[in-house]
């Protein structure tokens, strides 16, 4: 073999390894770029920033524990505000049934509710979060050595209670029925804030409220337990409002109350499981 025909195999030799080099290098490039590919497909979209605000109309019991979840809400997506009408439930149902607007309506039974729900102003199914359970509210130290239910008939007392339209009276009512005792008071009031006030103002001896109401007063009242009590639980239902003018983020504050860390907020203030 002459040297220019072996001059010639070997060039062609290195030439053949170089093309395979180059079609390994672009089948490793083409791989790479399918799997970045495959992988960008198939990554979740970003949830998106909740922003704005909305308007709860609550049960005047909710008060303080959901004036801690708003502190939470916010902190948790800066940029958004919480604002509440806290009041009688039939009263912030008349209010919604007539137009207010609001985000959310959180109940203090399912009765009220129902008078929302019944008019397709709820977006959402009422869902049942907590319970509450009635207490006698006393003066501190309870002087009147109040003990029952049926000592709050003694002639002496003044006694108030929720009026019968709201949840709180109506439930005092179904207790009275329960132990068969007959009960008038020197008043009846528009929510259970303003019954549990008269006490705590000392315009009245006693009230019958919500145990979570005697535990947010603190020393300025005394809590009574009566076993008629069990007879007139009250659930607590929460739904999305028709028309609600920022739904997502009312949804996002209907899950924070009904999420575990709601659900300790609300428990620590006395509020039984749903």
């Amino acid at each position: 073999m002459t040297r220019s025909v072996r001059r010639t195999r070997w060039t062609l030799q290195v030439a053949g390894a170089s093309v395979a080099a180059l079609l390994a290098l672009s089948a490793c490039s083409s791989s790479d770029d399918e799997s970045s590919a495959t992988t960008t497909d198939t990554s979740a979209p970003a949830t998106p920033k909740l922003s704005g605000s909305i308007t709860v109309f609550a049960a005047a019991s909710l008060q303080e524990s959901f004036t801690t979840l708003k502190a939470d809400f916010e902190k948790a997506h800066p940029g958004t505000k919480v604002d509440f009408s806290f009041g009688g439930s039939d009263t912030l149902a008349a209010q919604i049934t007539s137009g207010a607007p609001a985000d959310v309506f959180a109940a203090a039974s399912a009765k009220t509710m129902a008078i929302v729900a019944d008019r397709k102003d709820t977006a959402t199914t009422p869902a049942t979060f907590v319970r509450n359970q009635l207490e006698i509210a006393t003066l501190p130290g309870n002087p009147d050595r109040i003990s029952s239910l049926k000592d709050l008939t003694k002639s002496s007392l003044k006694v108030v209670l929720c009026d019968k339209t709201v949840p709180c009276g109506a439930a005092a009512q179904k207790a009275l029925d329960a132990g068969k005792i007959k009960l008038t008071p020197v008043s009846y009031e528009e929510d259970v804030k303003s019954a549990l006030n008269k006490v705590v103002l000392k315009e009245a001896d006693a009230a019958v409220v919500y145990r979570t109401d005697v535990k947010a007063a603190g020393s300025k009242v005394e809590g009574v337990d009566f076993p008629e009590s069990a007879d007139a639980i009250n659930d607590y239902p929460i739904a999305l409002l028709k028309n609600a003018q920022n739904p997502t983020l009312a949804k996002a504050f209907i899950a924070l109350v009904q999420s575990a860390e709601g659900q300790k907020v609300l428990n620590d203030a006395g509020f039984l499981k749903p």
